[in-house]
């Protein structure tokens, strides 16, 4: 089995103003996230995971799976302020909690 890349994506970019995770920087408009999912699948990542929040899923397809290798699985777990680890309730925030916690229940 493949090991999968946990790409943790979730931040809101209220400093930068926008979708950081998904603007192109590179010389074809690529994005640091494609530099580091092709820097895994060179290393033999078979999955990518994007821990990312569900009101920016639309944007993070449309941009990366038509870049998406065959053979290649991508997944999209959802880090959002009702998601919280084990029995704990949630407490009271106007931020997420950390994204660490989103990754148990991934794909």
């Amino acid at each position: 089995m493949k090991p999968s890349l946990v790409i943790l994506a979730a931040g809101m970019g209220s400093r930068y103003g926008g979708l950081k995770q998904i603007d192109g920087v590179g010389p074809g408009d690529e994005t640091i996230i494609e530099y580091s999912i092709y820097d895994a699948i060179r290393a033999g990542f078979g999955k990518i995971v994007f821990v990312i929040r569900k009101d920016i899923e639309a944007a993070f397809r449309e941009r990366f799976e038509p870049i998406r290798p065959e053979g290649i699985m991508f997944a999209y777990v959802f880090q959002e302020m009702d998601s919280y680890i084990g029995n704990q309730e949630p407490a009271e925030r106007t931020k997420p909690w950390g994204t660490a916690h989103a990754v148990p229940g991934s794909p």
